[in-house]
């Protein structure tokens, strides 16, 4: 299941060899909802591989513009500490499993 994380657990999380995949989302958005089952059941297909995470914009607004969130739900994906790709909106779980395959 993809945790919640907070604006000081996300450097940390940065710094690991682990693929990052953070989900921006917002607890009153209609397709956050829709995508938070997908990436839950993707984090437990690829956990060994893959950290995914959740950061509620409301509570962490400074992460949110410091990487030029506008729309939710966006979601990230970092390798070695840099952004390497990026989606907006709820894509299906194949979409989602086929990116972050494209960055293993």
């Amino acid at each position: 299941m993809a945790r919640l994380i907070n604006s000081s657990e996300f450097s940390g999380l940065l710094q690991e060899d682990k693929l990052l995949v953070v989900d921006f989302f917002a607890t009153w958005c209609g397709p956050c909802k829709k995508l938070s089952p997908t990436l839950d059941e993707v984090s437990e297909e690829l956990g060994e591989q893959v950290n995914i995470v959740k950061v509620d914009v409301d509570e962490s607004e400074d992460l949110a513009m410091d990487y030029g969130i506008r729309s939710v739900p966006t979601v990230l994906f970092f390798k070695n500490g840099q952004q390497v790709d990026k989606f907006v909106g709820a894509l299906p779980k194949s979409e989602i499993v086929a990116k972050i395959q494209a960055q293993l």
